[in-house]
C-alpha cells in the first residue's frame, strides 16, 4: 500500500493522472481530505471498466483545506519505475498503518523500524509530520516529542544510527534512506521506510521536503512575488544560480527572476516587450533586449534558461524542447501557465520526452504556483554523466 499527498485544489487533477497512468489502481481518501472526485473534465475519456475502484464510501469532512491524502493499492513496487505525477506533493511507498497509545510507543515503533530496516547504517532522513485536527499546527508538538524520544533512545542504544540521521533537504543520493511517519490522529498513523537506493531512484516522485512542502519565500525588494517560484524551483532541483553564471530571462518584465540572478552575481540577458524595473535596467550585469521572447536565440550556450513568460503551455514546451535539442542551455527553469484545465493534457507528452534530456529534473506544481506547473532540470554533460547539483544559497 502507498500514500500520495496532494493539495485539495489539485485532487481532481491528481486523480485524473492516476486514472490515465494506472487504470486498475484502487483509491481511498483518508480522513482529513475531500472526497475522491471524478476525473478532471479535460482528461481523456476512460472506459468505466478501467476506472479505479474506491475502497471506501462517504468520507468525513476535511480537517484542513490544504492537503489531501490518498491511499493506493496497485502501484508498481518502489524499486520499479513509478508514473510521473505532476500534482502529487509527496509519496509514502509501502506505507503500513500503525496505532500507538503514547509518545513512547511511537518512538519505540520508529526505533524498531530503523534498527531492522536500516541495518547497513546508511545516511537517513526522518519526516515526522501530522495530518489531523482543525488547525494546521495540530500535532506538531506531538511529533517533536516523538522525534526527541527517538533521538534519546538512539543515543542510548544505536549511536551509529543517530550519527547517520540528517535533516537535509538536498536531493537524495544513492546512499540515502528516507523514513516517514504520517500521523492521521494522535494514536494512528502510517509508517514508510524507503531504504537506499529507492529515494534516489525515485527522486522525481519522492520529495526531500516533508509532505513535499516548501515554504514560499519572501523578498520585499523584488519587483513582484514571482521570484518565489524561482527560489522554490532551485530548492526542489537542488541546483542554483551561481556567481558568474550566464542567464537568459525570457518574458522578464517586471524583473523578479532577473533580480534573483543579479543578486546572486550572475550575468543576465533579459528579453521582453516591456522594460524591467528602472533600477534593474541600470544594473551593469543586465543586458536588456526589447522583443519577442520566443524569437531569441543565444549566440552560444548559456548556464540558465529562465522563462516565466505568459503563453499557452504548448508553445512554452515547444520553446523548451528547441533549446534543449540545440544544447542552448545547461540548466533551465520554465513556468507553464494554464487557463482553466484545457492545456493539461500537454503534460502527458512532456513526461515522455523530458526525462532523457535532463538529469535531475522537476515537473511539478510548486507551492508558489497558481494555475501553473514548473519544469526544471539539468542537462547531462556531453559525456553523458549528470552535472553535480549545486545547492541553493
Amino acid at each position: 500500500m502507498d500514500l500520495l499527498i496532494g493539495t485539495d485544489a489539485d485532487l481532481p487533477l491528481l486523480v485524473a493522472e492516476l486514472h490515465r497512468a494506472v487504470p486498475s489502481l484502487r483509491l481511498e481518501r483518508l480522513p482529513g481530505s475531500y472526497p475522491i472526485p471524478d476525473p478532471a473534465p479535460s482528461a481523456p475519456d476512460t472506459p468505466p471498466a478501467a476506472r479505479p475502484r474506491r475502497l471506501s464510501s462517504a468520507p468525513p469532512p476535511p480537517a484542513s483545506p490544504h492537503l489531501s491524502i490518498l491511499r493506493l493499492e496497485g502501484l508498481p513496487a518502489p524499486h520499479q519505475p513509478l508514473p510521473l505525477l505532476v500534482f502529487a506533493r509527496q509519496w509514502l511507498p509501502d506505507a503500513c498503518p500503525h496505532s500507538a497509545a503514547s509518545i513512547r510507543d511511537w518512538s519505540d515503533l520508529l526505533f524498531e523500524a530503523v534498527s531492522q530496516r536500516l541495518h547497513d547504517n546508511p545516511p537517513w532522513r526522518l519526516h515526522l509530520v501530522p495530518r489531523y485536527g482543525d488547525s494546521p499546527a495540530a500535532g506538531h508538538q506531538r511529533c517533536r516529542l516523538i522525534r526527541q524520544a527517538l533521538v534519546d533512545r538512539l543515543q542510548r542504544h544505536r549511536r551509529h544510527l543517530l550519527r547517520r540521521l540528517t535533516q537535509s533537504t538536498a536531493p537524495f543520493t544513492p546512499d540515502d534512506a528516507l523514513v516517514q511517519l504520517l500521523l492521521t490522529s494522535p494514536g494512528d498513523g502510517y509508517l514508510s521506510v524507503a531504504p537506499p537506493p529507492i529515494p534516489a531512484v525515485q527522486r522525481a516522485r519522492l520529495s526531500p521536503f516533508p509532505l513535499g512542502d516548501v515554504p514560499v519565500a519572501s523578498d520585499k525588494s523584488a519587483p513582484c512575488r514571482a521570484f518565489a517560484k524561482l527560489l522554490e524551483a532551485e530548492a526542489r532541483l537542488g541546483h542554483a544560480i551561481q556567481p558568474g553564471d550566464r542567464c537568459v530571462d525570457l518574458g522578464a518584465s517586471p524583473g523578479s527572476w532577473s533580480h534573483v540572478a543579479l543578486t546572486r552575481g550572475a550575468h543576465v540577458t533579459a528579453i521582453d516587450r516591456s522594460p524591467l524595473r528602472p533600477d534593474l535596467m541600470r544594473h551593469p550585469r543586465l543586458a536588456f533586449r526589447t522583443g519577442d521572447a520566443f524569437a531569441f536565440t543565444p549566440d552560444r550556450p548559456v548556464d540558465w534558461l529562465l522563462c516565466d513568460v505568459i503563453a499557452p503551455p504548448e508553445r512554452t514546451l515547444d520553446l523548451l524542447r528547441q533549446w534543449l535539442d540545440r544544447g542552448a542551455c545547461r540548466n533551465f527553469i520554465v513556468t507553464l501557465k494554464f487557463k482553466g484545465t484545457a492545456g493539461y493534457p500537454a503534460l502527458d507528452r512532456v513526461k515522455s520526452w523530458l526525462p532523457p534530456l535532463a538529469d535531475p529534473f522537476v515537473l511539478t506544481r510548486l507551492c508558489a504556483n497558481r494555475n501553473e506547473v514548473c519544469a526544471a532540470g539539468v542537462r547531462p554533460d556531453p559525456a553523458g554523466t549528470p552535472n553535480l547539483p549545486r545547492p541553493p544559497r
